[in-house]
């Protein structure tokens, strides 16, 4: 068995035994030297400088303290960061792919809770959920057995903003349904669409077509405001808007105006600000269902992140290369 590399915790200290409760710390340990009392939540600490001198492998989470050149010259022997989170934008700098670090990211695992959340709420609002809730509350009385015509997803329709991890996540989940398909993205070609299994469409045209669209696009200066009160008017009568990714990437308040008018539904699980301010008209619209940013990893799905730094750890000591790299050239537009 190789040495076992030296390595350091740069995270929240609250955060860790949650992502690394006590069997997945046990299998982290056996291919890395790590002292789980050790956390660096700042670079500062002398007692965390005087490991950092000698970390080969920074083991980050939710909370890491930004990796700018000086914090990067503090740790010469550094050549792997490995995250048990989703996104390295908030702490990793160019500078850290500049030196040849090698960055893994458990987005993969993320990936999956805020696809299985799309899932549910994608086939719910196939039922009407929100509208036969609503209706239950105000009425106080079961309408009896019947037909409700205009609802279920036998060929509904969903279109897909955004081929990222969650996306195609997402598109591979809906594939044993009954359901059509599509989706939109800039920088997916047909071929990449067609190995998919889904038809390409322009972003309007997915709009105008679906009955249900979920957003899963990185948040750029680009996609700021992706879904206006112009993306909003084409999506048809009944539609229902879902948002897992960022708030910044739809209008709130056209969306806001939308929903008013009782024309669409929206799912939301993140906002614009987040959280919500206490009069926000969102809490109190019926045809709104706001859930606080827990589509991603929660409870026990956290130690799935964990395992996912354990097992890149354990590749890196038998010399294997990470199995889930950030791409240097994608980094700062990841979703």
């Amino acid at each position: 068995m190789p040495e076992r590399p030296q390595a350091l915790f740069a995270m929240t200290a609250e955060n860790l035994p949650l992502v690394f409760p006590p069997e997945v710390l046990a299998r982290l340990r056996e291919a890395v030297d790590i002292d789980p009392d050790l956390i660096a939540e700042d670079f500062t600490d002398p007692r965390v400088r005087e490991v950092l001198a000698r970390t080969e492998i920074l083991v980050t989470g939710w909370g890491c303290p930004r990796l700018d050149a000086a914090v990067l010259d503090a740790a010469p022997e550094l050549r792997a960061v490995l995250h048990s989170a989703g996104s390295v934008k908030g702490f990793a700098t160019p500078e850290v792919w500049r030196r040849g670090i090698a960055v893994s990211s458990a987005a993969d695992a993320n990936a999956l809770p805020v696809a299985e959340y799309t899932l549910a709420m994608i086939l719910l609002a196939g039922k009407d959920l929100l509208g036969a809730r609503e209706r239950l509350r105000t009425e106080r009385a079961h309408p009896g057995w019947g037909v409700v015509p205009g609802i279920g997803n036998h060929g509904r329709r969903v279109g897909v903003i955004g081929a990222s991890r969650i996306g195609r996540r997402v598109i591979g989940l809906l594939a044993p349904f009954d359901l059509r398909v599509s989706l939109t993205d800039p920088y997916v070609t047909e071929l990449r669409a067609a190995q998919l299994g889904v038809p390409l469409l322009p972003l309007d045209d997915l709009l105008h077509t679906s009955d249900i669209v979920t957003i899963h696009a990185p948040e750029t200066p680009q996609t700021h405001h992706l879904i206006g009160r112009r993306e909003l008017a084409l999506m048809s009568d009944g539609a229902t808007l879902i948002n897992t990714a960022r708030g910044g990437l739809v209008d709130q308040d056209a969306l806001v105006a939308e929903l008013r008018t009782g024309r669409l539904n929206a799912v939301l699980d993140v906002t614009d600000p987040e959280p919500l301010p206490a009069d926000s008209p969102l809490y109190d619209l019926p045809n709104a269902f706001v859930t606080p940013h827990l589509a991603g990893s929660q409870g026990n799905e956290l130690s799935r992140l964990g395992m996912t730094v354990a097992e890149e750890a354990a590749r890196l000591l038998t010399g294997g290369e990470p199995a889930h790299p950030v791409d240097p050239g994608a980094w700062d537009r990841e979703a």
